[in-house]
């Protein structure tokens, strides 16, 4: 648990007289070498941990800062007692910081991963005095995870003047930590609760360790209770992260089956194409980034994806509008052909863009203010851009069933899907509607392109991973039902991510699947059937 272990701790008081002399200010060529080659790494551990402790680096450790990171980008070389910094084609005495001259003997330090954790540590304790909130947000939570006793000083001394809340809390734990080593076992006992209140994987992991080297029965039974409580903490985080990811999956399938609800659900087009209207709008995305990033300043950019959305939206439904006037106006009423046509439309539209963009996946990135996510629990965090998605779904929602119940395009939707021929003797130009009725499915279809950019990659297979699910969705949810489409789309994404937790992707999606089968067969209908005349026709 602790960067200084016991079985070599007393090796730092019998040397501390020859490794604590930075009063000067500055390294000798001696403590540079032992930090660097001393024999063995347990020694190279100790003569990093005692620079880091010594009053040189509580007052002016700008130059042992430098060196660590030097040790850690492994270019430090050592020849002959003396240590080198070697960055680029600039060589410096690592001790005076003076320009060098490489020896031709040197040779390059090795840095296994126990001695990067000791460099890591040592770099976070010295950070502890650094001006940035962020970097001694950094250090304290990394000298929480790993604590050692011989910091209990300075990490006192930290406390005594932090200002910033979150530094003091995790401080505090890190404080704790250590002396869950401490020899007055009334001190292990306050630890012990302390550290219980922390509620943290990395509060856990250490109490776990603490509990294999403890002898005494009470300290003992106060771990494994604290364990208990830290325990059942992190169990509501996984349920409540399981369903958060169940409900940022289905706004996702929410997304991708929407514009599959009017194609198929309403015009009974069975539209192969509609994975590829997805990836058309992401695209269209990484084409207004590309645009942003080329032609206007700096500070504009993130409200590049604000500008994808209509322009993602206007992109595939135009290349919907020409699909329905050349291909599937010619189809209507027969499924099978629609389904071959726009199977071989699929694979044009995926060719098309192979060629113009290329086979490999293109980089969409996030805005800045969709980076990060909102921490609830020590193990849930909620992402912005998961955040985002789940509310552009439900406004995409809120829209098109807005549009299709209060609109004159709504009724007209409405009227010529439940009778083609009285809608046409009323007036409805039906070619037109039905012109319409398929842009804004494909439009829709792109919308779920721009917001699949922002948690994905991107690339011509993009609409191939949702295209099944996608009808899954609207099958499931009952043929031309919104409200069936949006209980069908949340309930599998909640179903797929709990049982992932319980038996895994693979087997997850089987059972989700082997539900889906035997629900249809159960009620052909879906979730909700259709009523009245348009159900008897």
């Amino acid at each position: 648990m602790n960067i200084l272990s016991k079985r070599w701790r007393w090796a730092l008081a019998a040397s501390l007289g020859a490794l604590l002399s930075f009063s000067s200010h500055a390294l000798t060529a001696e403590q540079a070498y032992a930090m660097a080659a001393a024999d063995g790494a347990e020694q190279r551990a100790q003569a990093i941990n005692q620079a880091v402790l010594a009053p040189y680096a509580q007052s002016d450790g700008a130059r042992l800062v430098a060196y660590l990171a030097a040790l850690s980008n492994d270019e430090v070389r050592v020849s002959q007692g003396k240590a080198y910094v070697v960055s680029g084609d600039v060589v410096t005495d690592a001790a005076t910081g003076q320009a060098a001259k490489l020896p031709a003997d040197s040779e390059d330090v090795v840095n296994n991963n126990y001695m990067r954790s000791v460099i890591g540590t040592a770099q976070a304790t010295l950070a502890l005095g650094s001006s940035d909130v962020a970097a001694r947000r950094s250090a304290a939570k990394k000298l929480a995870a790993e604590p050692d006793a011989e910091r209990l000083a300075l990490i006192d001394k930290a406390l005594s003047s932090e200002t910033d809340e979150q530094v003091k809390a995790l401080l505090s734990r890190a404080k704790a930590a250590s002396l869950l080593d401490s020899g007055d076992r009334q001190q292990r006992l306050q630890a012990v609760e302390q550290l219980a209140h922390a509620q943290t994987p990395e509060t856990q992991l250490v109490l776990n360790q603490r509990l294999a080297d403890e002898a005494d029965p009470d300290v003992q039974k106060a771990i494994k209770a604290a364990l208990a409580g830290i325990a059942e903490k992190l169990a509501w985080g996984e349920r409540l992260g399981a369903a958060f990811s169940g409900i940022s999956l289905g706004s996702v399938l929410l997304l991708a089956a929407l514009g599959l609800a009017i194609t198929y659900g309403l015009m009974g087009v069975i539209n192969m194409a509609h994975g590829e209207l997805i990836m058309i709008g992401a695209y269209a995305t990484y084409l207004v980034q590309i645009m942003f990033q080329r032609y206007l300043p700096e500070a504009a950019f993130g409200w590049y994806l604000v500008v994808s959305i209509p322009v993602a939206f206007l992109a595939s439904a135009l290349v919907g509008a020409v699909l329905e006037r050349g291909v599937i106006r010619f189809l209507y009423g027969r499924p099978l052909e629609t389904l071959l046509a726009t199977f071989g439309i699929s694979l044009v539209l995926q060719q098309t863009v192979r060629s113009l963009f290329g086979a490999q996946n293109v980089g969409v990135e996030n805005p800045a203010w969709m980076s990060g996510g909102i921490a609830l629990l020590p193990n849930l965090t909620l992402p912005y851009n998961r955040i985002a998605i789940i509310v552009f779904a439900f406004a995409v929602l809120g829209a098109v069933a807005f549009m299709i119940a209060k609109t004159r395009l709504g009724l007209f939707v409405r009227g010529v899907t439940q009778n083609r021929a009285m809608a046409s003797c009323v007036g409805v130009n039906t070619a037109r509607t039905d012109t319409y009725a398929f842009a804004l499915g494909s439009g829709i279809a792109g919308l779920a392109g721009c917001a699949l950019s922002q948690i994905g990659n991107v690339g011509p297979d993009l609409g191939q991973n949702y295209i099944v699910d996608s009808f899954l969705v609207v099958v499931l949810g009952g043929v031309g039902q919104l409200a069936g489409t949006v209980y069908a789309a949340l309930g599998l994404g909640l179903l797929s991510k709990l049982l992932e937790g319980w038996t895994g992707a693979v087997l997850a999606k089987i059972a989700v699947l082997l539900f889906i089968v035997i629900f249809i067969q159960k009620r052909p209908q879906g979730i909700f059937a259709l009523k009245g005349r348009s159900a008897e026709a």
